[in-house]
């Protein structure tokens, strides 16, 4: 898991092309125009989903991984804490091969992302999305999917 500002997204180009295409789109786009649904930048291989919602307490999260993307979740209104933990320390549920979603049961630690701010999770991350920072409140959020290679 990385998390950092996306005004240091250069340190984080080296990741490969589809880093540096997902960061040069994020810089590039005037995000909060964005409608809410799924932009194209490469097909299957690299894609962006533009999302809003309301923040919820942690009890009511639920844990997640991929196998088939890596997330580059980038807050561009609001404020959201994120649960991460490494997915070899949390149980294994079921897996949505369509949805390449995997759910998970454990505990873990949580970031607080704010406006500009961005966490990557490779599919050895377990993360809890979409949690209040302090109490629950709107977000609009952009999760860009890149293809494991």
């Amino acid at each position: 898991m990385i998390a950092d500002s996306l005004a240091n997204a250069d340190l984080y180009l080296g990741l490969g092309p589809r880093f540096r295409q997902a960061f040069n789109f994020l810089r590039s786009t005037d995000l909060d125009r964005l409608p809410v649904g799924k932009t194209d930048l490469d097909g299957a291989s690299l894609f962006v989903s533009v999302q809003e919602y309301t923040t919820k307490p942690a009890m009511q999260g639920s844990w997640e991984a991929h196998r088939r993307y890596i997330d580059l979740q980038c807050i561009i209104q609001g404020v959201e804490r994120i649960g991460h933990a490494l997915l070899d320390r949390m149980k294994p549920g079921a897996y949505d091969a369509a949805g390449d979603l995997l759910e998970l049961s454990g505990a873990g630690e949580s970031l607080r992302l704010q406006v500009g701010d961005f966490a990557i999770f490779f599919p050895h991350d377990a993360h809890m999305p979409n949690l209040a920072a302090d109490e629950p409140g709107r977000v609009k959020k952009i999760v860009v999917k890149i293809a494991v290679e």
